[in-house]
């Protein structure tokens, strides 16, 4: 081994100086480096991996002053399995990072700091994830399918036993269910599974590129009648999505607090964290505290999931989303819970402007809330501001997205950022959802 060879291989001693959005530890010594594995303040020894114009990749050789903060995984899988990026960091530690980052963002981007921060949202930190996309992959030299998430750093189906994050009976199921796989004839023609564990029975949805043949579904029927799950097969978009056997019950979720229960297919949207989700809605009642007369427009509903605890305390609420089938969905839920001042409206939110022609744009509203997507909600922003509501709730699941817009809002707009926080959704993740509220123009809300 020449000299360079035995330096890359002893490689290189440094202190980690912060963490990167993806949660991966951030190390300057001359070019900057990112370390996965790695935590603020610790001493290591690493080996770049992957250089790259502006950063490198460095791999993880050996931690020698350790944070005080990091603790041991609870994942046999944690460092090969893409799912999860901070378990080795204490449950408070990840929460006060997710926190500084959005603060961060607010900072260098929109330029803005609310009048007050709010107190984490946070639930249990094992066993939460109800919804998840696993890759499947049969593998010829290990003569099996791996059913799972993505390696962290290899496009590869990680290979896992079980899944601590994954709510039970699914995290559970993983062994098994790559093991009936593997006996299938199409094991080389299922790449995907989505998993939608509701309060009242777990949903696993193959994605199927070849149709199976009677042996297969004999198999599958078999599967699910001991596991107690229920399969659907998915062999194009997802209109083609048809369960396995006799449909049965809907799949539905509660919030007791509200005395709502709400239907959805396995595939739809929903919040991953049930225990984070009510409390999320919880804090969307306290915040936006709608009153008997209050008119609440809910942009990006969903199959109502706020509109529907938010109906409960105001005189109406419009719910609007994009996709159809979740409108549908949602006026399905408020019948099924006897809703009758919600109603819902498919209109196409990321076209600017929205068309003034909408007539749910042209009602006076009190009260908006905002739920979009990861790319954020710039489209509507105009429209929001020019209703002039008392208060606007910005959900978000983005910083950046939700910084660039809370900009607009607070700089273009008038309004004012009251509070904001972040909430838990997905722990041991770098993901970092977070809520805002602002006040209208002259107006001051009552933050709870």
């Amino acid at each position: 081994m020449n000299a360079a060879a035995a330096a890359d291989a002893a490689g290189e001693l440094a202190t980690v100086d912060g963490l990167t959005h993806e949660g991966e530890g951030v190390v300057h010594a001359g070019k900057t480096v990112f370390v996965a594995g790695a935590l603020p303040g610790e001493r290591i020894r690493l080996r770049r991996t992957r250089r790259h114009r502006q950063h490198d990749d460095g791999e993880l050789i050996e931690v020698l002053q350790p944070s005080p903060v990091r603790v041991t995984p609870r994942c046999a899988h944690f460092g090969v399995c893409g799912g999860c990026a901070l378990q080795h960091l204490a449950p408070e530690a990840q929460l006060a990072a997710k926190q500084q980052q959005l603060q961060d963002s607010l900072e260098r981007v929109a330029k803005v700091t609310p009048a007050r921060w709010l107190a984490p949202l946070a639930g249990p930190a094992w066993g939460y994830r109800r919804r998840a996309r696993l890759g499947a992959k049969f593998v010829r030299r290990k003569e099996r399918v791996l059913v799972g998430f993505r390696e962290r750093a290899a496009p590869y189906v990680a290979q896992l036993a079980n899944c601590e994050v994954l709510t039970k009976p699914a995290g559970d199921l993983i062994a098994p269910l790559a093991a009936m796989l593997t006996g299938l004839t199409i094991r080389e023609h299922l790449p995907q599974i989505e998993v939608a564990v509701a309060d009242n029975l777990t949903a696993l949805v193959l994605r199927v590129l070849k149709t199976p043949p009677a042996e297969d579904l004999e198999r599958l029927s078999e599967f699910a009648t001991a596991y107690q799950v229920r399969f659907y097969l998915q062999p194009g978009g997802l209109d083609s999505m048809r369960p396995l056997g006799p449909a049965g019950e809907a799949l539905r979720y509660g919030l007791p607090h509200f005395d709502l229960q709400l239907e959805f297919e396995p595939t739809d949207f929903i919040q991953v964290n049930g225990a984070v989700n009510e409390a999320l809605v919880s804090r969307a009642l306290e915040l936006l505290a709608p009153e008997a007369d209050s008119r609440v427009l809910d942009l990006f509903c969903g199959l109502g999931n706020f509109s529907l605890a938010l109906a409960r305390h105001a005189a109406q609420v419009v719910g609007v989303e994009g996709e159809d089938a979740l409108i549908a969905r949602a006026r399905g839920n408020a019948h099924l819970n006897g809703i009758t001042n919600a109603e819902f409206h498919a209109s196409n939110l990321a076209v600017a402007p929205v068309a003034r022609s909408c007539g749910w744009l042209r009602q006076p509203y009190s009260h908006v809330l905002l739920d979009p997507p990861r790319t954020g909600a710039r489209e509507v922003l105009a429209a929001v501001a020019a209703l002039a509501p008392r208060r606007v709730l910005y959900i978000s699941c983005h910083p950046g997205s939700l910084a660039r817009d809370l900009g607009v809002l607070v700089h273009e707009h008038g309004l004012t950022l009251e509070a904001a926080g972040v909430v838990d959704m997905f722990p041991h993740t770098a993901h970092v959802e977070s809520v805002a509220l602002l006040s209208g123009p002259g107006r001051t809300a009552a933050v709870a």
